[in-house]
């Protein structure tokens, strides 16, 4: 899953793509890249990040996404925690729905998801974006993030959605702390109790760069690749990442080690 961020404010790329037509040239690049999805965000959720209007999330995401389907059949997502935002990307051509919320934010968007039949991701997230890192605190990361994700799966599934169509994610960075964060990579096989797909997303994220003493996001490659190997080899089937060719190279090797072809 290629990350086509669409703000001013993310905290890697923020403005690298806000302008459409480099954002339209960017999801074609991932693709050629090896990029099965690409995920079109709208709202910057970084730690710290404030919320935006409806109104200029739409404006953000749906002009791209249009243009990415006139010119390419790679499956795009949505990356949105508000119902309607991802409602009108759908129709705009989307297939799929990343919810950072894990549906706790707008409970609109489980219903969006089972009237279009859309495969829908359900992350983890501890508080909200603009208090997530103040001080996150588990008695135990793994055991809270699974209950959770429970009651995610649980208000998908009485919606109205087929649990085939789910995908969860462990919301890595996401009110977690370097340690909760590296338990979570150790531990990611647990994950598969739940029975759904694991999305894992730690591309140039700060825990990398904590571990490294890399300030710059865009100098995390080296851990993000080893990051993605190891999420792998313990479960995940989708990888969030910035550095597409780089990522898909390292993850297709491991696979051919795993014995997965």
């Amino acid at each position: 899953m290629g990350v086509l961020n669409v703000t001013p404010d993310s905290f890697s790329d923020g403005g690298s793509f806000f302008d459409k037509d480099k954002a339209v040239e960017r999801a074609l690049m991932m693709e050629k890249e090896g990029a099965d999805i690409i995920d079109v965000g709208g709202e910057s959720t970084r730690p710290g990040a404030k919320p935006v209007s409806e109104a200029e999330e739409l404006g953000r995401v749906v002009p791209v996404i249009e243009r990415i389907r006139k010119v390419s059949s790679v499956a795009i997502s949505v990356d949105t925690r508000n119902a309607s935002v991802a409602e009108t990307a759908i129709k705009a051509g989307a297939g799929l729905i990343n919810d950072v919320s894990g549906l706790r934010k707008d409970r609109d968007m489980a219903g969006v998801a089972a009237r279009y039949g859309c495969r829908l991701i359900l992350m983890h997230m501890k508080g909200e974006p603009e208090n997530m890192q103040d001080d996150p605190r588990y008695a135990d990361v793994i055991e809270e993030i699974l209950e959770s994700l429970k009651v995610s799966i649980a208000i998908a599934v009485n919606a109205g959605v087929i649990k085939e169509n789910l995908v969860i994610d462990p919301g890595i960075g996401f009110g977690k702390t370097v340690e909760h964060n590296l338990e979570i990579l150790r531990r990611l096989d647990e994950f598969l109790v739940l029975g759904l797909p694991i999305c894992v997303g730690t591309s140039r994220k700060s825990f990398i760069g904590n571990i490294l003493g890399v300030d710059d996001a865009k100098n995390r490659l080296m851990g993000t690749i080893a990051t993605c190997v190891i999420a792998v080899a313990n479960g995940a089937r989708i990888l969030r990442v910035h550095d597409v060719k780089e990522v898909k190279e390292a993850v297709v090797i491991t696979d051919r080690v795993l014995g997965r072809g």
